[in-house]
């Protein structure tokens, strides 16, 4: 179980990387992916850079948790940050958007990052070497 989550936290993080670097890179061009109908317009088109900055960020956080073992942190980190995609969903809901990428982007997401959490969580240490 330890190598699942080790990988599906290395996805999880290289997934956020992707689209945080999409997001700062081209902002406009990804935008449609997020499933909102309609999007800021001139300053307010800056939020979608704070979108790709935010993902980078939590990306590097995650790699940070994970290179130095810091599994159970990891746990408890992600489960926060189960937030975000929750947000995003509820967001793309509230303002009708893309029923389909709220649940299946977004909400696929949280579930994704939940579970991952959960697994971490519940990871015994492994017993030192005599």
């Amino acid at each position: 179980m330890k190598r699942f989550t080790t990988v599906l936290s290395v996805l999880s993080g290289l997934f956020l990387l992707y689209i945080g670097l999409l997001f700062l890179l081209d902002p406009q061009g990804s935008a449609a992916g997020f499933g909102l109908p309609s999007w800021p317009e001139h300053e307010a088109a800056g939020f979608l850079t704070v979108k790709g900055g935010r993902d980078v960020a939590i990306c590097l956080g995650v790699f940070a948790l994970l290179l130095t073992g810091r599994r159970k942190a990891l746990g408890l980190v992600l489960l926060g940050l189960t937030f975000a995609p929750v947000t995003d969903m509820l967001t793309v809901l509230g303002n009708h958007g893309s029923t389909g990428i709220a649940f299946g982007v977004h909400g696929l997401a949280a579930a994704v990052v939940a579970l991952n959490a959960f697994l971490l969580l519940r990871e015994r240490p492994t017993p030192a070497a005599a």
